[in-house]
């Protein structure tokens, strides 16, 4: 029986170990760990993945894309499907620092309170690489998105490039410079979602409480302070004013199950390219 063997491809000096648990507890049965890997070496892996195997053994090889640097992660996600041709192929997935199995996971713990199609949803700090993508996420299923970031010129270049992604969705930047501004932001927002750096408060607790129309807020700051005050890390579901509310590791149940999935999912066949949208199909039929 061939063997299945994930290659995981980090610019990251050490490759991440969480990434390679995961890979490990999805059933990989070999797990070629990369660090330090420039974008001029891609291409000379990717071969090496594509020309060992033929006919139906390819699907039992596939490239993960991982790192903290999640636009390095992206440029080498290209690279790899560059370096394909025709039916000469590897399945592939990115999730550098957790970005789309994060952002997959807080779209739909927020779907199971408010429809998202329709919704208003507001993103802080919605210019990062997870905010980015629940951005998109969000956008691409119908909500009204305001991104919302301290920069209105990185909102403005982050909307436009999820547009072209998306299409003509329904997504407005927001530059967030003082609490007027922040609280006019929020005004009869169903959903919020705080994606800012650790350790920064976006929202008091007050301001959140006292949102009328929210349904659900979502912080995925794991680092103290919260994001999005009054909000705990283990949240899940919780009561919080009008709304319920998830820490990152309230969200975090989802996000592992969808990133378990999606490695297994990749050994379906030998052209699975996950990404944002992908692996936010993964985590809605998990649910």
């Amino acid at each position: 029986m061939t063997k299945r063997i994930l290659i995981q491809l980090d610019s990251d000096s050490q490759p991440s170990s969480f990434d390679s648990v995961v890979a490990i507890d999805s059933g990989v049965d070999h797990l070629l760990r990369h660090g330090r890997v420039q974008l001029s070496e891609v291409v000379p892996l990717v071969h090496g993945a594509m020309f060992t195997r033929g006919g139906d053994d390819l699907r039992n090889t596939a490239i993960f894309v991982g790192g903290s640097d999640v636009e390095v992660a992206e440029k080498m996600m290209t690279a790899c499907r560059n370096a394909f041709f025709g039916p000469v192929r590897v399945s592939i997935m990115l999730d550098a620092n957790g970005c789309n199995t994060t952002a997959a996971a807080a779209v739909v713990a927020a779907g199971r309170h408010v429809p998202i199609a329709g919704a208003k949803a507001v993103v802080l700090g919605g210019t990062g690489p997870v905010g980015r993508r629940v951005a998109q996420l969000l956008a691409a299923d119908g909500a009204s998105v305001v991104l919302a970031s301290r920069s209105h010129d990185r909102a403005s270049q982050a909307c436009q490039e999820i547009n072209e992604k998306t299409g003509e969705a329904s997504i407005l930047p927001f530059a967030v410079d003082n609490q007027a501004a922040l609280e006019s932001s929020l005004t009869d927002a169903g959903i919020v979602i705080g994606c800012g750096a650790a350790g920064v408060e976006l929202v008091d607790q007050d301001t959140i409480q006292n949102l009328g129309q929210l349904k659900v807020a979502i912080d995925l700051n794991a680092v103290p302070p919260a994001g999005l005050g009054g909000i705990g890390v283990t949240d899940k579901a919780k009561p919080l004013g009008h709304a319920v509310a998830y820490g990152a590791i309230g969200v975090g149940g989802l996000k592992m199950k969808t990133h378990k999935a999606a490695v297994q999912s990749l050994f379906e066949s030998n052209d699975r390219v996950l990404d944002a949208e992908e692996i936010y199909a993964i985590a809605k039929a998990i649910g």
